[in-house]
This record gives C-alpha cells, structure tokens and sequence, in this order.
C-alpha cells in the first residue's frame, strides 16, 4: 500500500514521540522530515563518499556547448566549467575559499560579499546534506503548500551553517526537487529542475535552468549526458588554481611601462589600439571589464557572438555581446588573445566626449598598476618586478565577483566597500546601507540629486556631507557621500556598504596589487584642489548638440530659483560658450567656484532664449 504524505507525517511522528524526541511536539518540524526524508527516498542510493562527474549540454547567452560538473559527494565541494566555444569559463570552491576562472581566463579567489556564502549553500545542497539527521546545522522552515507553475509543492526555508538562506520546493506528488532560489550579489537567482530519470540507482533532473535573476535573455539550460561515481579526492583538487594568468606583455622585454592619462569627470582615460586600429579612447575601471564599442569592433575588424544581460549602477540593465580580438595595446602594454564584451560605454552626451571601450580588471588581474592622480601618469609593472615598500599605507582587499573589497568604517561604523575608479563620485553607499544605519536621519541637511549616470541609466541619492571613511587604516576627512535610493542595480546590493570612486582617491597616488590583494594609498601633498567639493547649482547636464541639455535640477536649488527647467540647454555658461568637449571643465566649474559665486548663463528654452544669473552656494 502507498502511504500518503499525510500519513506518513503521523507515522514519523509517532515514532518520534515513542523514542522520546521532542521533535515529536513540533509538527512544522516533523513535516520537515517527512519532506526530505521523502526526497532522499525518491532519489535513490547516492554514494556517502566519493567523486560524482556530471556532463551536460549547454546553452546560453546565445553560445553552446558543454559544462562539467566535479562533485565530492560528502561535502559538496565543487568545480563547474563551462566550454562554449569562445568562452572557457568555472567556477570551484574547495569548502573554504571560492573562486571563478573569467572569460580572460584568470583564476581568481572570491571572499568579498555574499559569495562564501553562496558557496557554502551550494556545496550544502550539491552534498544532499539536509538528508542528515542534525540537518548539518542548518535551520530549516516549513512554508507549507505552494502552487509552482500549476505543480503542488512543499515550501521549504534553509538557513545552512555559514550559507545565504535559500528556498526550495518539492513535488507533493513526487517528492522530487523542483526549484532553488537565492539572493545573489543583487538579484534573485533560481535553479530549475525538471525531466527526472534515473541514472543506475539514482533518480537525476536531466533538464536544469539557470536564470541568474536578470530576465529570461539571461537563461541557460543545462542537458544531463552523464554521470559517473568514483572514488574520492583530496579537497585540495577544487581549490583555486595558482598559476599565473597570462595574456599581457610589455614591450621590448620591460618591467615596467607608464603612460598619460586624461581625468575627465573623475574618469581615467588613455589612449589604446585594438588589432592595430585606433587610437581610440578607454576608460580604466578598476570594477569594469574589457569592453568594446561597436566603433571599435567596426573599424578593427572583429565580430560579437553571443549576448548576455548586463546591470550596473543605475536601475536599468542592458546586454553585451562576446568578443574575441588579437590585441588590445595601450602604449608599450599589450593584452592579447582574449575575450572582451561589445557594449556603449557611456553616449557622448554624458561624458562630453565619444567613449570606445574599457580596461578593466581582466587588466589590473596581471600586472601592478599605480595611478598617479597628481602627475596624470598610469605605470603598469610585471608582478615581483618592484619592491612596493615605498608604495604607501597597504590596504588588504579580498574579490566580490571583479572588484576589490575594503573593509574599513563610515564615521565609525564598521562598513564594506568597493573601490571603483569608474565612479566618478567619492562614495556611494548602497540603500540597504542607508536604511540599516538610519542614515537619512542621522544626516538631515543634504540634497537630493541626480549624481552619475551609468550603465544602468541615470543614478538619484540624497547627497550628504561625512564626518570620515576609513579604508583599511586610512581615514579621509569630510567627505562627500551619495545616499542611494536604488531599489534595482549594483547600489541596491546588501552584501556590502558603499562604492569607493575616483572623487575620493584622487588624494592619493594609488597602487593596486591585485595577485597579493592589496591596495596601497600614498598621500598626495597638497590634495587636488576640488576634494570633498559638490555641486553648488542643483544641476545635472549632459552635452547636447547645441550646448548642454538640463537633465535634473534638484529641488529648491539655486538652479530651481533661478528659473532652469529639465530640457533647457545652456548654451553659454560664465561667458564661454557651451561644448561638448568641456562638460567636464563646466561641471568642475559649478562644482568648485565658492558659494555666492554669480555664475552668467545664455539658456534656451522651448519660447526663447534668456539671460540668467546663478548665484551658487552650498547644498551639503
């Protein structure tokens, strides 16, 4: 006779109560037992011990190919590799540290925000470890019947040990697992199985679907071809291969290189070549990847294959392509044989100037970089090839997904940050940060203001003014904070506290060592000039072809009260007229002219075109 779950919950817990287990008290928790008791059955006899080796077919991001699995069957340990043609990419973690291999091919270690303990629930649920008695510690609750695309379910909660909380649901009919879900970094993945068939003893989903929480363009769907079960390993078989990424070298044999670079808007700009064409003009972003415009891809041959969904700062998102190219050279420095990203950078209108692509950490992951924001100067150094002794204070930073991850204090409470040299801003702090802190009521006196515009569109904050950052044991004084409103996007993360940018690092001369994980800050004396300054007008412009367009005016703002309206263009500003290719400087200018500076501006709105003074004072 087939038991029901219903009468196996009473089954179990009159055994329970028999042997005296207080358990036996706790319905929700005898229903969790029944459920994954049950599973563990409908599954089949999994090895206690061992290796298991999964071979699936793979598509997504408009590539295919195929995708291993190693598996230690006791704990979960893992190493996932995807083979799509133009991408070799993995991801492992040897039940301490986890870490990625990235399109460039760079092995990298992930301790930074949620991505141990995303690691520890997938090794928790790879290992079938709520299958045990004790749950290997981890707090599991009953949310009790749900409807799953018309398919009944059980509802389960799992909290594991050192893990990210995650939600699962069985097939009442079944006992099957049906789907995952999870927050990562700043999105809601899930895994969903379906096309159960057994393997030998082991009842497996043939058909898995990743869908990273970034829309259905992002899908992949695996294929189970195989499985096998063999003897176990050592750990150390999953553990982050230490070879040294190649990909980069410099000319005539050097150690080291330097080149300019132009700061325009707090970004870094240089000059570099792909497959020999160009000049063209990249930005360097310490949290960006290599990415490509389609100039670039043009003009220098090449093809995008593949798309996958992209988000950023802003709360929109948007898509790259795969790019394989040749070179990429920026003075005597050459990266070669790797994959970029197609995708706009940013649109002439927001920097003032045409942007064709972007050196990022696939750059930083293999040589010393110093940024020197005093002289203007980028040196880039093979790694052991200086001593970096007389570098400055050392920062130790761990990886969150590609960027480096401080810890250190905002007016004294301990926080987490990114250090981005793609912000133009001093600090962001995300919006979980915001409300956890009570921040807007602890900094009344602030603005609120539109304060970049990135790859996901045009960023707001409340813009307030600190008493201190520390990074690591350097403190910074006063500076400028943007209090993120973000409910999508990067700034929406809760993993960690605030996005670090060029406004703020411009005091130093800046060393990254990302193959040790360090930062290194050197002091700057005297700083720049416009440190811990903000905008006194209430105004955020972008370059239009007739001047610049008035994109936000914040409210009450010196720009409100004399009388400038969203779509105004400004077509002389403090007696010069308005350029495209000086949006920076006219930015930097309302930026840095004292309060009760008059400012002269010849505006043209959608009547006429008037005359008006801008009287700026401060806003933070």
């Amino acid at each position: 006779m087939r038991l029901t779950p219903a009468t196996r919950l009473r089954l179990i817990s009159c055994i329970l109560l028999a042997l005296g287990c207080p358990a036996a008290a706790d319905a929700a928790g005898s229903r969790v037992a029944v459920i994954l008791h049950a599973n563990q059955l409908a599954v089949g006899h999994v090895p206690n011990a061992g290796l298991a080796v999964y071979h699936y077919g793979y598509s997504g991001n408009g590539l295919t190919g195929e995708e291993t699995r190693v598996e230690d069957v006791a704990t979960g340990a893992y190493i996932e590799s995807v083979d799509s043609g133009i991408l070799h990419t993995a991801d492992g973690f040897d039940t301490r540290t986890p870490w990625m291999r990235d399109a460039s091919g760079a092995n990298t270690p992930e301790e930074g925000g949620d991505r141990v303990r995303v690691a520890v629930s997938a090794a928790y649920r790879n290992a079938n470890l709520w299958w045990r008695s004790d749950r290997a510690g981890a707090r599991i609750e009953d949310l009790g019947r749900e409807s799953l695309s018309g398919t009944p379910t059980d509802h389960l909660a799992v909290q594991p040990r050192g893990g990210v909380r995650f939600e699962a649901w069985f097939d009442v009919r079944t006992h099957l697992l049906l789907q995952v879900a999870e927050p990562e970094l700043f999105l809601r993945a899930r895994e969903v199985y379906s096309d159960y068939r057994r393997q030998g003893k082991v009842m497996l989903a043939h058909s898995v679907l990743e869908d990273a929480g970034a829309g259905e363009a992002g899908y992949e769907r695996l294929t189970l071809r195989s499985v096998s079960f063999g003897p176990a390993r050592p750990l150390a078989i999953f553990a982050c291969p230490r070879s040294a990424p190649a990909g980069v070298t410099l000319a005539n044999g050097a150690t080291s290189i330097s080149v300019p670079f132009r700061l325009l808007n707090n970004h870094i700009y240089v000059r570099a070549r792909v497959n020999g064409k160009g000049p063209y003009t990249f930005i360097v972003d310490t949290g960006g990847h290599t990415l490509l415009s389609a100039r670039v891809i043009a003009g220098a041959g090449l093809a995008s294959m593949g798309s996958s969904p992209e988000s950023g700062a802003g709360e929109k998102q948007s898509s790259l392509g795969f790019v394989p190219f040749r070179t990429l050279s920026i003075g005597g420095l050459e990266m070669h044989d790797q994959v970029g990203f197609s995708a706009e950078i940013y649109q002439p209108a927001i920097e003032g100037i045409a942007v064709d692509g972007m050196v990022g950490f696939e750059l930083f992951r293999r040589l010393i970089v110093r940024i020197d924001y005093g002289r203007k100067v980028l040196t880039f150094s093979k790694p052991g090839s200086r001593s970096l002794e007389d570098a400055g204070v050392a920062v130790p930073f761990v990886f969150y997904d590609h960027m480096p991850f401080v810890r250190g204090q905002l007016d004294g409470i301990p926080a987490t940050f990114d250090i981005d040299t793609g912000s133009r801003s001093e600090l962001d702090v995300t919006s979980p940060a915001v409300i956890r802190d009570h921040l807007r009521e602890r900094y009344a006196h602030g603005v609120l203001a539109v304060t970049g515009w990135g790859v996901g569109g045009e960023v707001n904050s409340y813009v307030v003014r600190l008493h201190s950052i520390s990074l690591g044991t350097v403190t910074v004084a006063a500076p400028v904070a943007d209090l993120s409103e973000a409910r999508h996007g990067s700034f929406s993360d809760p993993n960690y506290d605030g996005n670090v940018g060029s406004a703020l690092l411009k005091r130093f001369v800046v060393t990254f060592d990302y193959g040790h994980q360090k930062m290194y800050l050197q002091r700057i004396e005297p700083a720049p000039s416009d440190v811990g300054d903000f905008d006194r007008s209430g105004l955020w412009m972008n370059a239009g072809k007739d001047g610049y367009v008035v994109t936000s005016v914040a409210a009450a703002s010196p720009a409100a009260e004399a009388g400038l309206k969203t779509g105004d263009v400004i077509i002389e500003l403090d007696g010069r007229r308005a350029k495209a290719e000086d949006l920076s400087g006219a930015r930097e200018l309302l930026r840095t002219r004292a309060a009760g500076t008059s400012v002269p501006m010849r505006v043209k709105g959608k009547a006429a075109t008037r005359r008006i003074i801008l009287t700026l004072r401060d806003l933070i």
